[in-house]
């Protein structure tokens, strides 16, 4: 929605203010310009990048227009159903959650959290390190390694289409100067013609250089930024997880491990310690 409401803010602070200064929208109507500054990136964006990135932008572009899930909310919600299964284990032991990690679709306690459990990169995560803890013998600090080796690797493919979208957004510029430098030309084998048709003619030539900035600067930068925030989101959640397990494995207690893992969430969507507590006693009453 954000995305929407930037792209109108800056379509209108560029043509209102054109317009506002006796500037004719007509003048930048060069539908040519566009499919040449437009048609040289895509093919350049192609060229620099394999069909897994290409695959990967587009798969990646329709979630900027989308809202941020990562909320207070789900993170009660990520740090409640962590401490059911780490109170499971301490009073039943490792092997009694086997089936919950076996099966998730038909586990009593990823059930009750289906915002969690609808997550696969998450649960994935999750069920493949309890089951570590369940079947191995890997201490605390092997895990540990594991783990930031897998959330490094998920951080560099959520990298991908970055940075093909920023490398996209510096050949903007350039292509725009490229459709100019060709505008001139076409001005210059025109110079028989009159004043004022030649003026069109380089203003439409102008238009190139201002359109390519203006895409790169105004809409295909922020789209890369855009989704930079959005990487960082869903990394945090990686964390916590992360952290609390460790916790859990290092002997602490649950109420203390899912400590652990409060702490590393921003300060924005970090629950209380208090609002965390009453949201675990109202869960175990239920």
């Amino acid at each position: 929605m954000f995305v929407i409401v930037g792209y109108v803010v800056i379509l209108g602070a560029v043509f209102g203010g054109f317009m506002l200064g006796g500037g004719h929208l007509a003048a930048l109507f060069q539908p040519f310009e566009l499919l040449s500054i437009g048609g040289a990136s895509l093919g350049a964006f192609l060229v620099a990048n394999s069909p897994k990135v290409v695959k990967a932008t587009m798969g990646a572009l329709p979630s900027v227009l989308k809202g941020s899930r990562y909320s207070k909310a789900l993170y009660l919600d990520l740090l409640s159903m962590l401490y059911e299964v780490l109170s499971k284990v301490r009073k039943e032991g490792l092997m009694s959650i086997e089936g919950d990690i076996e099966n998730p679709e038909a586990s009593p306690i990823f059930s009750k959290y289906p915002v969690i459990a609808g997550d696969h990169h998450a649960m994935e995560f999750l069920t493949d390190y309890l089951r570590m803890m369940v079947g191995g013998n890997l201490n605390a600090f092997e895990i540990e390694n594991l783990m930031d080796n897998q959330m490094e690797t998920h951080h560099h493919e959520g990298e991908v289409p970055i940075h093909a979208l920023a490398k996209a957004a510096d050949g903007l510029p350039a292509f725009g100067i490229v459709s100019a430098v060709m505008g001139v030309v076409h001005t210059m084998e025109s110079v028989g013609m009159p004043p004022a048709e030649l003026g069109k003619l380089i203003a439409a030539a102008l238009v190139g250089t201002f359109l390519g900035i203006l895409l790169s600067y105004g809409f295909v930068g922020p789209l890369a930024t855009s989704l930079e925030h959005k990487l960082a989101e869903s990394t945090k959640m990686f964390q916590c997880m992360k952290v609390t397990l460790l916790a859990s494995m290092n002997g602490y207690a649950p109420q203390v491990a899912i400590e652990f893992g409060r702490k590393v969430l921003y300060s924005t969507e970090r629950p209380g310690f208090l609002e965390l507590e009453e949201e675990v006693k109202s869960r175990k009453a239920k």
